[in-house]
């Protein structure tokens, strides 16, 4: 009988990682839309936001084929996290929140239908934390170079050692795993509050070029909102925050995170060719 050889030994070794990691693996149905997702906990499963319907019913198919109903707990659009409450003893997951090192092997398992699916690549970028385009704090941005179907989205992703760092998800150009302590920090709020406090201006803005640069106009004003109370109106145009310089209406939103809530911020406003400034305390986003 021959010796094993280097990738017979590495194929038995990604096989066994997968084999370990599949029970907990899911199937999310949700009007018309298929996503993968893994048991967070007992009872909880998460998974990506975006590939999550915005109605209709939802629907967990476990690794041995049972299917039961879902109801969302709680969703966050800027992280790409969702959680659901469904019924089920199955054992969770254990998160990794060591970041892989470039170039290393990754594995992506996920599912389709309830049949376990796995991907295999190599992490392309391993870098400091990041803001999504929505504004989500990111703890680290890990892009894999791996191909990924929309209904592999939610999927784990594993280190050569079968360790799970991660959720898999399509960013714009490569595939991005959201990372473990992002996820365990979201999911975590979301479990106990069913939302993410986010910061709240009270203000419509549109971005306006001046002669000097960027600023934002106040197109319109919630009078029950901070900016209201603070002396804010429609017309004036944003140009700095706490003294510093506006770069645009995306930059001020982006600033407005969970840490935003509460804290005070000054707005240096244009009003009839005059500056004036604004002390505001942020406040916490209604739900809509």
């Amino acid at each position: 009988m021959t010796e094993p050889n280097i990738l017979s030994s590495l194929s038995s070794a990604l096989a066994e990682t997968i084999a370990r990691a599949a029970p907990a693996i899911v199937s999310v149905h949700s009007h018309r839309a298929r996503a993968s997702g893994f048991v967070w906990k007992v009872g909880l499963v998460v998974t990506a936001d975006e590939a999550l319907a915005d109605e209709g019913e939802i629907e967990i198919q476990f690794a041995d084929g049972n299917r039961r109903p879902a109801s969302v707990v709680g969703r966050d659009h800027t992280t790409d996290v969702a959680l659901l409450h469904v019924e089920g003893d199955v054992a969770p997951v254990k998160l990794s929140t060591e970041n892989p090192a470039l170039g290393s092997l990754a594995v992506i398992v996920a599912a389709d239908r309830g049949a376990p699916t796995a991907r295999l690549g190599m992490v392309a970028l391993s870098g400091p934390a990041w803001r999504s385009l929505r504004g989500g704090e990111i703890d680290a941005r890990i892009e894999l170079d791996v191909r990924l179907r929309h209904s592999q989205q939610g999927g784990l992703a594993l280190n050569a050692a079968g360790e799970p760092f991660g959720m898999a998800v399509l960013g714009p150009r490569r595939v991005l795993t959201i990372p473990a302590t992002t996820i365990e920090r979201v999911a975590g709020q979301l479990e106990k509050s069913g939302r993410i406090a986010r910061g709240y201006l009270g203000v419509g803005l549109q971005p306006v070029r001046l002669d000097d640069g960027l600023g934002a106009m106040v197109m319109n004003v919630d009078k029950a909102g901070p900016s209201a109370a603070a002396g804010i109106r429609q017309g004036d145009v944003i140009i700095a925050v706490n003294g510093e310089k506006l770069y645009g209406v995306r930059a001020l939103s982006r600033g407005l995170g969970p840490q935003s809530v509460g804290t005070v911020v000054e707005l240096t406003v244009h009003r009839g060719g005059e500056p004036l400034n604004f002390k505001v305390t942020v406040g916490e986003r209604p739900e809509t």
